[in-house]
């Protein structure tokens, strides 16, 4: 008898979890296990704000996939998928052709939407991956080092204009405030010469905190040099400046920069809506057991997977925390589902939210209540991504890369 196959796309939060628990709740005789990515490593997606910023090497974010996945049990394909053909159970890859499966986990992470913004796909950059976050921190670096290599001084060049006020848009200023002083000093420039500018079309910045904790972050950033346009949107991004909206009165503005960072939406990556799902912003409507709705043998977590909050009529948020959650639900009830057997719907739990504000600060709600911030949200917060690493490959990994002294890089 043939064993079922079980077949993982995209080795992020979700599928390395999935692709590390699917062996320990599965005999080695219930099932095959694939994991296809197209790089043979996984990156830590909730830290790309630092080697974005140049506070964190690129590399400490990477872990190789080999090493931490049992090799024995999960076999990995390195290549990218351009296709799901959900019709006939078959998966078609770059290099290696179609593969077929049993089983489809799709968790295959986001991509950045600039919802039409003229000229920021062209002009703008993005915190998406480990590639584009080294491409950010060397473009900011070479506007430094060009500034007294020109005859005449462009003060603009060293403008940085981050458009969006959410999670990864806050925590990407905080870090570079920190990192701006040091380059200022490492290539001889007056701090007072270079602008970091949010632009937020909100009232404020991260709505998922209440007044206090955003007026605390506000104020924080502010006295690193932080400056915050709420209540405009940005039209245009051109390839020396933006050109942005007030909301209100629609009148228009010009922002010189020589560095844009867009970090204003996400949605679901493109081959899940290339391959026929319905999708909203690349999101599957998925079923409270993660199911695609009429093809029960697929299922889709994390960011591209849209999953009913039965407390809300939106769905849970798309966050590291749910899609871990996800990948251990899934790997628990596989088992029954491999058996035709029903199993619990899947139910969030909020364990809660820690930004950071940059180094040895940071705001956080957990528990549901209890309100961080300073240096005891920025402890939990590497906490976290901690707790996250123990998970994925016990206490090597966490010896490997994580950050074990709580209040220092």
């Amino acid at each position: 008898m043939n064993k079922p196959k079980i077949l993982i796309l995209g080795a992020g939060y979700g599928g390395m979890i999935s692709a590390t628990k699917l062996p320990k709740y599965l005999g080695k005789n219930e099932a095959t296990i694939t994991l296809v990515n197209k790089h043979n490593y996984h990156y830590q997606s909730t830290w790309l704000h630092e080697p974005a910023a140049g506070t964190l090497p690129a590399d400490r974010a990477r872990i190789l996939i080999k090493d931490v996945i049992d090799t024995n049990r999960v076999e990995f394909i390195q290549d990218t998928v351009t296709l799901i053909n959900k019709d006939e159970n078959k998966v078609v890859l770059e290099k290696s052709g179609e593969i077929d499966y049993d089983y489809l986990i799709i968790s295959l992470g986001f991509e950045s939407a600039t919802f039409g913004i003229k000229g920021m796909k062209e002009n703008g950059l993005a915190i998406e991956n480990l590639n584009s976050v080294r491409q950010i921190r060397e473009h900011i670096e070479y506007q430094f080092s060009c500034y007294h290599c020109t005859e005449k001084k462009e003060d603009e060049r060293l403008n940085i204009v981050v458009g969006g006020g959410g999670f990864t848009g806050v925590e990407f200023l905080g870090e570079l405030a920190n990192r701006i002083p040091e380059l200022c000093k490492e290539y001889d420039i007056d701090r007072k010469l270079v602008r970091i500018i949010n632009v937020e079309g909100s009232p404020s910045i991260l709505p998922m905190f209440d007044k206090e904790l955003v007026a605390y972050a506000i104020s924080r950033l502010e006295s690193k040099g932080v400056e915050f346009k709420f209540g405009y949107l940005i039209k245009e991004c051109l390839g020396n400046k933006v050109i942005i909206e007030k909301k209100s009165t629609k009148e228009t503005e010009e922002i010189m920069a020589g560095t844009v960072v867009w970090t204003g939406g996400v949605r679901g990556n493109h081959i899940v809506e290339d391959s026929g799902f319905d999708v909203v912003r690349g999101r599957v409507n998925v079923t409270n057991q993660l199911r695609v709705p009429g093809y029960d043998n697929i299922f889709v977590i994390g960011d591209c997977a849209n999953t009913p909050d039965p407390n809300s009529d939106r769905p849970y948020p798309t966050t590291a925390q749910i899609t871990i959650q996800q990948a251990l639900y899934l790997s628990k009830n596989m088992p029954k589902v491999l058996n035709g057997e029903d199993y619990e719907p899947f139910v969030f739990n909020n364990m809660g939210t820690v930004a950071s504000l940059g180094h040895g600060d940071a705001i956080g709600i957990i528990f549901g209540k209890t309100k961080l911030k300073g240096t005891s949200a920025a402890a939990m917060k590497k906490i976290i991504d901690d707790r996250y690493l123990l998970k994925l490959g016990g206490i090597g990994l966490v010896l490997k890369k994580g950050k074990l002294n709580l209040l220092s890089k």
